[in-house]
């Protein structure tokens, strides 16, 4: 297996690994995390009331992460080969890959979050869609 990809691929997977540990650890710091982190005002609020949202979101979008993660190491060969890989690793590149270019469609939804939130998550975004991109391009044969 290529080398360079194998790295790109645990490289994806490290960076992903550690957003979700980051979205995880919101819960814990509670509203200064969500600040901290750039959720915006609102999460920040609802968090300070004790409303489940922040929560959830933070559970739901860490644990897409972890799985995302485990699929970079799956393709690496690190870890045991996982169900569809195929259709799940080319999905996740572009789905980081969209979040990257997207953030003017999304910046008026979410219009507390700063400039230097969406260029700073969407320049992280474009490294890791293109970690995978290129990692899921160079092992597709043994995939």
């Amino acid at each position: 297996m290529n080398s360079v990809a194998v790295s790109a691929l645990h490289l994806a997977a490290f960076l992903t690994f550690v957003a979700a540990l980051l979205h995880y650890a919101c819960i814990a710091w509670g509203a200064p995390g969500f600040r901290f982190l750039g959720a915006g005002e609102p999460i920040a609020q609802m968090a300070e009331r004790g409303h489940w949202y922040p929560t959830f979101i933070s559970i739901a979008i860490g644990t897409v992460l972890l799985v995302s993660a485990a699929y970079a190491l799956s393709a690496a060969g690190a870890i045991a080969r996982l169900p569809l890989q195929r259709l799940i690793l080319p999905a996740i590149a572009a789905v980081f890959l969209l979040r990257a270019v997207a953030f003017p469609w999304l910046k008026p939804i979410f219009p507390d979050n700063s400039r230097l939130f969406w260029l700073l998550t969407s320049g992280i975004c474009l490294l890791i869609g293109s970690l995978y991109a290129f990692g899921i391009h160079a092992v597709w044969e043994q995939l």
